[in-house]
């Protein structure tokens, strides 16, 4: 993904080019009529109805960072917020007002005040109802008629079946669930009782990415033989996205962090840095009273509201961990330190008990986006499996603090065109016939952000950070293309300035994109409220089951350092067999 800017805007015209050409009809008949009606963009692009006769009243599991980033894609015609669910005194209150963090985290987390227009949060919880201890209470109020489960990944599949054998249809983030097992637990419940399960795999709602599809079925690349995709971040020990800081002791008030910080000042910078670390949150809190005693104006209001908010974060010392499952453990980083029960139910990424690592957290959206894009090859919609992965995984930048890698590395075998007899028969015709998908996730340094690199015969696809598409002839990065249709499909020629249908493709893919949040809520929504047997989201038990195993089964791979094949039975939700193992459970004892 190494562009110069120039080559980029000749990808990314390329790309509008490919768009306006071969979806010119699509174009004008949905993009035209929908921007007249005032109708969205998803609805157009993914086939549901862009009206609801009223939203879907909905109760949210976990407001946590995911759950924060869905509620800001919401979309108020279709979803109706009535109860939320959370332990924490912190994800409550950001619930409400937003992530105050930085000006970032506010725009990705608005919090429901500024998506439902309530000036208060008094205002707020008259139409909302909080609760702060058993989500199972929530499950109850017969108000609520379906649920988006956005906790810690260990808990997807007990909350996802309980709502369900409560009568309520649930969206789960990704990944569907912590095993394979549990998986099929929860799409055989699905199926049993008859609601809709769907997971949040948002870029089968991203228009770049159905664009992206649209541009491979017609032909414009070839045939793929390689994917490229990676997910770099810039984590480091001390500044760890993964390792948020916890709260002080009850009885460790700011002044005694000011006395420390102090006698630490005469010792040193190294001292003063472990008094900061060991204290984050009330060094925060110190820093911005500072700044909002010094504020001016307008952003008086904003610096109330970030220490409102660290405040409240102070207040998960509270929390009793240990009731809600999560446990005490001494790390083997050598320190004798003793992981608390509140410790894992805040930093739950980073232990195998209660999370699934960089494969589960980031790379489950990329491998998924790679199926998409090599079963888009096929004439008969079917998903293609992959044959096999290599993978390994290390931890080489942080301390043994936790279980989880900070770099892995997956090189995944996929059958190409030919593998089978025929295009889409079963039978080997020749083994060769593989595309590869080559995946990294690291820490330390995050160049390249993340993105995909399709690669085929003819030209070469790349997205980048959800953002971004880009189309080259072959692998030239410097050359314009015009699109011309033929009885062989769509083919790449050279091309000087011009382009009636690339402005017609930017009217349907805006500049700011939407990552697919807004529409695989809507789409969720609509199904529920409109129910037919034909009504589904794009998510559904078979897909996510079909992202989870390729997923786990890296997991496990890296974990052993060996290879393992894909066996047809792990994608099978009726198959008790699993790469764990661990056969799912009767529905009897489901309950």
């Amino acid at each position: 993904m190494n562009l110069k800017p120039e080559e980029k805007e000749i990808g990314r015209q390329n790309f509008q080019e490919a768009v306006g050409t071969t979806r010119r009809d699509f174009l004008r008949g949905t993009v035209l009529v929908g921007a007249a009606a005032g109708t969205s963009l998803g609805a157009m692009y993914y086939g549901y109805g862009a009206k609801v006769e009223r939203p879907l009243r909905v109760g949210f599991l976990g407001t946590g960072d995911e759950g924060g980033v869905l509620i800001g894609a919401l979309n108020p015609d279709f979803v109706e917020v009535v109860a939320i669910a959370d332990i924490r005194p912190y994800n409550q209150h950001r619930a409400f007002h937003g992530d105050w963090s930085s000006d970032g985290t506010k725009k990705a987390r608005p919090g429901l005040m500024d998506v439902y227009g309530w000036n208060t949060e008094d205002e707020a919880r008259k139409h909302v109802k909080v609760y702060t201890d058993s989500y199972e209470e929530l499950l109850d109020n017969p108000d609520v008629e379906a649920v988006i489960i956005a906790l810690p990944l260990w808990l997807h599949d007990v909350a996802a079946i309980k709502a369900m054998h409560k009568g309520k249809p649930v969206l789960t983030e990704k990944l569907m669930a912590h095993s394979v097992r549990q998986c099929k637990e929860m799409a055989r419940v699905a199926a049993a009782t008859g609601l809709i399960l769907a997971t949040g795999l948002q870029r089968h709602y991203n228009i770049l990415y159905t664009n992206a599809v649209d541009q491979i079925q017609r032909g414009l690349l070839g045939d793929i033989h390689m994917i490229r995709a990676q997910w770099h971040r810039g984590n480091l020990p001390g500044k760890d996205s993964w390792k948020p800081p916890l709260p002080g002791s009850e009885d460790y008030t700011l002044h005694d962090f000011e006395v420390a910080l102090n006698a630490a000042k005469k010792q040193g910078r190294q001292a003063v840095d472990q008094v900061v670390a060991a204290h984050q949150l009330l060094s925060k809190l110190r820093s911005w009273k500072g700044k909002l005693k010094s504020a001016r104006g307008s952003s008086i209001d904003v610096w109330q509201a970030r220490v409102a908010q660290v405040e409240k974060q102070m207040e998960d010392i509270h929390v009793d961990a240990a009731k809600y499952g999560y446990i005490e453990k001494t790390l083997g980083d050598g320190s004798g330190h003793i992981r608390t029960p509140l410790e894992e139910l805040i930093r739950w990424r980073l232990w195998d008990r209660t999370g699934g690592g960089l494969m589960a957290e980031l790379g489950s959206h990329q491998v998924d986006a790679a199926s998409i894009f090599i079963s888009s090859q096929r004439k008969d919609g079917k998903t293609v499996h992959p044959l096999s992965v290599i993978a390994s995984g290390c931890r080489s930048l942080f301390p043994a603090d936790r279980d989880v890698d900070d770099h892995v590395y997956c090189t995944f075998e996929f059958p190409g065109k030919g593998y089978y007899k025929g295009e889409d028969t079963e039978g080997v015709a020749d083994p060769n016939k593989k595309i590869g998908v080559v995946y990294s996730s690291i820490n330390g340094n995050g160049y390249g952000g993340h993105g995909e690199v399709v690669l085929g015969t003819k030209g070469t696809l790349i997205l980048e950070n959800e953002k971004e598409a880009m189309l080259f002839k072959g692998s030239s990065t410097s050359t314009r293309i015009s699109v011309k249709e033929s009885k062989a499909g769509a083919q790449m020629d050279t091309y000087e300035t011009g382009g009636g249908p690339a402005a017609l493709a930017e009217t349907a893919t805006p500049a700011d994109v939407s990552r697919g949040y807004r529409e695989e809520i809507e789409d969720w929504a609509w199904c529920i409220l409109n129910p037919s047997p034909e009504h589904q989201p794009k998510c559904t038990p078979d897909v996510a089951l079909d992202d989870a195993v390729v997923v786990l089964t890296s997991n496990i791979a890296m974990r052993e350092n060996r290879r393992i094949e894909y066996k047809p039975e792990w994608f099978d939700k009726d198959s008790d067999e699993t790469p764990e193992g661990k056969p799912p459970r009767p529905l009897s004892e489901l309950g």
